[in-house]
C-alpha cells in the first residue's frame, strides 16, 4: 500500500509513520496542500491521509480539491482519512466527502481502523453522532405526543 501523508507537522509523520510503517506499506509526505491532487494525479497512490492544519491549504481544501478533480477525471477516486483537532471539527469533516477521518491525538490502532476501512471503501468515524442519528431521534421524538398535547386534544374532542 502507497500512503500519502498530507501534514507539515514532524509529530504527525512520525506517529503515522510508526502505526502504519511495515514492509508492504510505503509512504510520500507532503508539506504542502496544494500539491496533494498533483501527487495523487501522478502517483499510485492508494489512500491520502490529510492533516486538517497544513500550512496555506488544510485537510477540508484538500478533500474539495481532491474531490472536484475526481470528478471531473483529473485523479483517480482515491480513500481520503483526515485528521481532526478537536470534536468540533467533525462538522467540517462530514462535509468534505473523506472516507474516515479521527480526532488527535492520534493512536495506532484507531488510524490502523480508519485506513483499513477506508481502503476498503467503507466509513470510520469518530467524535460528535451523525447527522443520521440526530433524524432518528428527533423522528420519534416528533411520533410521540407530550402529556399536555393529549390533554389539550381530550379537551377539544370533548367539548
Amino acid at each position: 500500500m502507497h500512503i500519502l501523508l498530507a501534514t507539515d507537522a514532524d509529530w504527525v509523520v512520525d506517529e503515522v509513520t510508526a502505526a502504519l510503517g511495515d514492509n508492504e506499506t510505503s509512504f510520500t509526505v507532503c508539506r504542502e496542500g496544494r500539491l496533494v491532487s498533483e501527487l495523487v494525479a501522478i502517483g499510485n497512490i492508494d489512500v491520502v491521509i490529510a492533516d486538517l492544519q497544513i500550512g496555506s491549504m488544510g485537510g477540508m481544501a484538500v478533500a474539495m480539491d481532491l474531490r472536484l478533480d475526481a470528478s471531473s477525471g483529473a485523479v483517480p477516486e482515491t480513500p481520503l482519512v483526515m485528521l481532526l483537532d478537536r470534536d468540533a471539527d467533525v462538522f467540517l469533516a462530514q462535509r468534505s466527502g473523506a472516507e474516515a477521518w479521527l480526532v488527535k491525538p492520534l493512536d495506532a490502532l484507531r488510524l490502523r481502523k480508519a485506513v483499513t476501512a477506508a481502503v476498503a471503501g467503507d466509513s470510520y468515524t469518530e467524535g460528535v453522532p451523525l447527522e443520521e442519528v440526530l433524524v432518528e431521534a428527533s423522528d420519534d421524538a416528533e411520533s410521540e405526543p407530550s402529556d399536555a398535547e393529549s390533554a389539550e386534544a381530550e379537551a377539544i374532542d370533548a367539548g
